[in-house]
């Protein structure tokens, strides 16, 4: 023991983090950058819980301007085209068409909200707002004759659970350490550090913080209350929110934002090539959030919202996949779940002379950057460290580093270098790993040496560099958070690749 009472072979860290979800990732990844010495713990998957399961955007969030959330909404708008730079391989605009429906909120109303959408973010490459004429233009095609015009404006897409992914990677590379399916059990203040016991194959551990960071999303309170034992209030909301996936309802590559008469907002976006993904629905919720599913009345109640704007209804027995996750909204005490705020709330609970506590309430996959600039602000006077420059708005994620507009000119640069790839093929790939997909396909001058074939696309080669640099361990992790390909991939090819994932873990 040492004079403090610490073993000699407990590790001692600048920064834990628990949780890894977006900000967690983010948090531990801009950290890592600065110099701190982190560590990550994730009790499931990374990205296994709420940072899965959103609508997949990069987005200012346009009906929170009727709240009055002029600051999120700036701030948002200002992080898609920074985000869209540092990993223009998952992010990538569209274009969303907003019809005029008689009878909800007026054309004036709409126009000037897209005014300010246009101008209050620091908009320079995604083009501007303009109005359609539905009887004429291919986005009237499969709505009903119901609305005449429709405007339509510039977002981004995401694919949520690789940012994630990327971030918890390049933290990585800079030299923290990521541990999933790791559970904190106790966090204690001793001697002016955290002492972390955490739990994983039924193996108990211990690990020294100076700082610790309660990032874990729905289970924010269960830390509080339960983990480090604290008095603080979780101010927390729980907030489920929906999505439903079918078959493509259209031809064309834009996405749909419907009002609804309850005053709420849905999409409808073109969704892995060959679906229309629908959502999402806003209501309170109790229990364990690893629970939470898309019930039959937020089945019913997506179709019938989408089937009120498009020719060919919408039903129930469509749909081909469904998820659903809970946001962990900030408590500020509105009544509906929709109004509550999905601005984020930072609090610090450091005492005189002891490691400091600082938990993240609500936020969005949007602003995960700026909370995390805003989480080590926070955390300046306590370390050092932390004080460093921020960098994370140039710095690019892993395979990102490409211009914004040169996606093609790298999918034929990969398709060039193995002509025996299928272009569809090169494509997903840059999709999901960008430059790295060279990595994925070195050496390769044939199919065959892709290694077992699962099906859908996916083969052994792939399957063992997710496993090596991306912390996959089941099948689940590589169909459903790292790819989409489970909806795709036949249950004999599921069971296929969860045979082989266990027999590598096994045998590593």
């Amino acid at each position: 023991m040492t004079e403090t009472g610490m073993t000699e072979t407990e590790p001692t860290y600048d920064l834990a983090v628990i949780g890894g979800g977006i900000n967690g990732c983010g948090i531990a990844r801009d950290a890592a950058g600065r110099g701190g010495s982190v560590v990550l713990f994730e009790q499931n998957d990374l990205a296994s819980a709420t940072s899965s399961a959103s609508t997949k955007l990069v987005h200012g969030g346009l009906r929170y301007l009727e709240h009055y959330e002029f600051r999120l909404v700036r701030e948002a708008l200002m992080e898609r085209e920074r985000l869209w730079a540092i990993a223009p391989h998952i992010i990538w605009p569209l274009r969303f068409v907003l019809p005029h429906h008689k009878g909800l909120r007026p054309a004036w109303l709409l126009r000037l909200g897209l005014f300010l959408y246009d101008h209050i973010g620091g908009r320079k490459k995604l083009p501007a707002t303009r109005t359609l004429d539905l009887s004429t233009d291919a986005a009237g095609r499969p709505l009903k004759d119901d609305a005449a015009r429709a405007f339509e404006y510039s977002d981004c897409w995401v694919e949520d659970s690789r940012l994630v992914v990327l971030n918890a990677m390049d933290a990585a590379q800079k030299g923290a350490a990521i541990h999933t399916r790791t559970r904190v059990v106790a966090a204690d203040r001793e001697n002016g550090v955290w002492r972390i016991t955490t739990e994983s194959d039924g193996a108990r551990n211990t690990v020294l913080a100076k700082a610790l960071v309660n990032a874990a999303g729905p289970w924010v309170g269960d830390v509080l209350g339960g983990v480090v034992r604290s008095n603080t209030k979780a101010a927390v909301r729980m907030v489920q929110g929906s999505h439903i996936v079918v078959p493509r309802l259209y031809e064309h590559d834009r996405c749909y934002i419907f009002q609804n008469g309850d005053g709420r907002i849905i999409f409808a976006i073109p969704y892995e090539r060959d679906f229309t993904l629908i959502g999402t629905t806003d209501r309170d919720f109790q229990g364990d959030p690893s629970g939470a599913k898309a019930t039959p009345e937020e089945i019913d109640y997506l179709c019938a919202a989408a089937s009120e704007y498009f020719r060919e209804p919408v039903t129930p027995a469509s749909v081909v996949w469904t998820y659903s996750g809970v946001r962990p909204l900030y408590d500020d005490g509105a009544s509906k779940a929709q109004e509550a705020t999905r601005d984020y709330v930072l609090t610090l609970d450091a005492p005189e002379g002891q490691a400091p506590l600082l938990s993240v309430f609500g936020g969005k996959i949007t602003t995960y950057r700026r909370l995390a600039e805003s989480a080590l602000e926070k955390l300046n006077p306590h370390a050092e460290w932390a004080a460093r420059p921020s960098w994370t708005v140039t710095g690019t994620l892993p395979g990102g580093d490409f211009p914004v507009d040169g996606f093609e000119k790298q999918v034929d640069a990969l398709a060039g270098a193995h002509p025996w790839l299928a272009h569809k093929t090169a494509t997903r790939l840059v999709r999901a790993y960008g430059t790295r997909a060279r990595e994925i396909l070195a050496g390769a001058t044939s199919v065959d040496d892709l290694g077992k074939h699962f099906g859908a696309d996916l083969y052994e080669r792939e399957v063992l560099y997710l496993m090596r640099a991306e912390w996959a361990k089941q099948a689940a992790d590589v169909l459903w958070r790292r790819s989409k390909l489970g909806l795709r991939l036949a249950e004999t090819g599921h069971e296929a690749l969860e045979r082989f994932m266990v027999e590598q873990v096994a045998t590593t």
